[in-house]
């Protein structure tokens, strides 16, 4: 009877280990499936978002923009005293005019749309300016003071090539 014992044990592992092979094998195989389900349905999805929902982004900006008609004009660079004492910033920028024919409005008033700048930016301190928040922020009131110097909203955007503070 000892004998016995054992050869059941060993029989009982044997049993289980076969049992085991196929389930490692099947659970495998669903999560390769899975796995591949989960990849054609992430491109898929790219796909759709790129085609039909992304206005303006790369994969339909030659559809969906008329940037045909906008264009850049650049300003001179400023180099203006903040609201802290002893700081400075070093600011090159560039306006996108909605319309190629208000492009000559802008240069003529460049005189006042550099007023504009340093009056609004010479307000600020370090901390307005140092946030991703705060330079949207400083785009956002450019816009609106470059349009008020204008008398129209001629400008859309505002792109900041150089940003340095001192």
């Amino acid at each position: 009877m000892p004998e016995e014992k054992p050869r059941e044990e060993a029989g009982e592992e044997q049993d289980s280990g076969a049992q085991t092979k196929p389930g490692k094998k099947k659970m495998l195989v669903k999560l390769g499936v899975i796995a591949r389900a989960v990849v054609v349905l992430a491109g898929g999805g790219f796909f759709a978002y790129q085609k039909f929902l992304a206005k303006g982004s790369r994969g339909n900006a030659k559809h969906d923009r008329p940037a045909e008609k906008s264009v850049l004009v650049p300003m001179e660079p400023f180099i203006l005293n903040l609201s802290d004492p002893g700081r400075f910033l070093k600011l090159t920028m560039q306006l996108e005019v909605e319309d190629q024919a208000d492009a000559p409005l802008i240069d003529g008033l460049k005189a006042q749309i550099r007023d504009a700048v340093i009056t609004l930016i010479s307000s600020k301190s370090v901390d307005d300016l140092s946030t991703a928040e705060g330079k949207m922020q400083l785009k956002d009131d450019l816009v609106l003071r470059v349009n008020q110097v204008a008398g129209k909203p001629v400008v859309k955007n505002v792109y900041f090539t150089e940003f340095i503070m001192q």
